[in-house]
């Protein structure tokens, strides 16, 4: 039982419970159809008895019997004709009856006999100029019998074709119900031998509960894809990212290791290691916080702040960066700004974004940097006329290890493309949200919006 299919199974649970059912009905509408069989026969004898003496006439001093009497035969039913004595007259009676032979007015009486079981029904009535005329009407229960015999012959015939529809029509029922759960089961199996994870249901519409399932299970599939897709190009980035500087290290290692080299080369030698640790350091620093972030390990210490300040500051800080490509940065910040947020992230999310702003910037170009409380939101923007962003690239940028323009990051010797994740990742664990608009050629702005805590507002009141 357990190597049944579940279409099967349920095929034949179901079909038995619809046999019993018919079954049932079929004996309660034996049951309803015997009586009323019964009583028809019962009735029927009555009416041909009352019926009768109208057959029967006194003429020239003697009874005359009309053949008509003798047509109830065909009914099943025997007529004969007493009169007052109970003295027989006229019709006929069956061989095998035996029943009582008084007489007894408007009474329906049963005889058993060895071969047979009977009914019979007298009744008197007065015929004009004779007098008293009795009528016994005689019928045999096998004319009953065999009306429900022939019903039961016909269940009997019908009750195999009806099951067979019952299960036929329940198979293709389930068939047609659990249909999905076989391409479900087929895609996974395909998904597991070939490792093609493209692979989808594609039901189309239909709200039932198998639809839900492929549908969802369509959705899982994509997330998985999606999932693999990018840790296969993460792990392609990573080993394409710390090759550079592993590469780097390595050869000035060898240089600084040769036993003719000066001091002075030999120092610079060990500056560029330094430079190019200090690198690969700054980015596994930077995965290790994205891969906390995304596995939900990655704390979020908040406290009251004074963003106007931690603002102003940033930006003076990256200001001697930017003025070595004669970039001018500019503020226009609201000041007493507060929120509770986490301080190291809330420098991390400005130095990203103005750090930004100056690799892709033009030379002799400007970057502004604004922060203000409006309408129950703080709103922050970085916005530069540097080389722009295409179009085409803008939702891209989010991606780890995405660079618009990977020559201008190498030749500042900055970035590795993580960055804005880094950036949208501290906007999202505060509540907010972070947007872009950029023009080509002519520089992009970036802007976040954190709600006002109503809390930290009155504690600060």
């Amino acid at each position: 039982m357990k190597k049944i299919s579940i279409k099967f199974k349920i095929t034949i649970w179901y079909t038995i419970f619809m046999t019993l059912l018919v079954i049932l009905v079929l004996w309660f509408l034996f049951l309803i159809s015997g009586n009323r069989v019964l009583s028809d026969a019962k009735q029927r004898l009555k009416d041909a008895v009352t019926e009768s003496f109208r057959e029967i006439d006194y003429e020239e001093g003697r009874l005359e019997f009309d053949h008509d009497l003798l047509d109830y035969l065909g009914q099943g039913i025997y007529l004969s004709v007493y009169d007052s004595e109970g003295r027989f007259l006229y019709g006929r009676t069956p061989s095998q009856f035996q029943g009582d032979s008084v007489l007894v007015m408007d009474e329906l009486r049963q005889a058993d006999s060895s071969q047979a079981h009977w009914y019979y029904y007298d009744y008197c009535n007065q015929i004009e100029g004779y007098g008293n005329v009795w009528i016994r009407g005689i019928t045999s229960q096998e004319q009953t019998d065999s009306a429900l015999s022939t019903v039961v012959r016909l269940a009997l015939v019908l009750l195999p074709f009806l099951v067979l529809c019952i299960a036929a029509g329940g198979y293709l029922i389930i068939r047609r119900a659990l249909a999905p759960l076989s391409d479900i089961t087929g895609t996974a199996q395909q998904i597991s031998s070939g490792k093609d994870l493209s692979q989808r249901i594609c039901l189309g519409d239909g709200g039932d509960e198998v639809h839900r399932l492929a549908h969802t299970f369509d959705r899982m599939m994509d997330r998985l894809q999606e999932s693999f897709e990018n840790e296969k190009q993460f792990t392609s980035d990573v080993s394409h990212e710390l090759r550079t500087p592993v590469s780097v290290i390595l050869t000035q290692s060898e240089y600084a290791l040769g036993e003719q080299e000066e001091p002075e080369e030999m120092r610079e030698s060990l500056q560029i290691i330094r430079n190019q640790a200090k690198k690969m350091s700054a980015l596994i620093s930077q995965l290790l916080t994205l891969a906390r972030a995304d596995s939900g390990r990655q704390k979020v210490h908040k406290e009251v702040l004074n963003l106007s300040e931690l603002a102003q500051l940033t930006a003076e800080e990256l200001s001697a960066s930017a003025a070595a490509r004669n970039i001018t940065v500019r503020t226009r910040i609201q000041p007493g700004i507060k929120m509770a947020a986490d301080q190291t992230m809330m420098m991390r999310l400005w130095m990203n974004l103005i750090s930004n702003s100056i690799t892709y910037g033009k030379d002799h170009g400007q970057i502004l940097v604004t922060l203000s409380e409006k309408d129950g939101q703080i709103r922050g923007s970085v916005e530069d006329d540097g080389i722009g962003i295409p179009q085409d690239q803008l939702d891209k940028i989010w991606n780890r290890f995405y660079q618009v323009d990977t020559s201008r990051s190498a030749e500042e010797g900055k970035g590795a493309g993580l960055g804005l994740p880094m950036v949208k990742w501290i906007v999202r664990s505060h509540g907010g949200e972070i947007s872009v608009k950029s023009v080509l050629h002519e520089g992009s702005s970036f802007t976040f919006v954190f709600p006002v805590d109503t809390e930290t507002d009155n504690s600060i009141s």
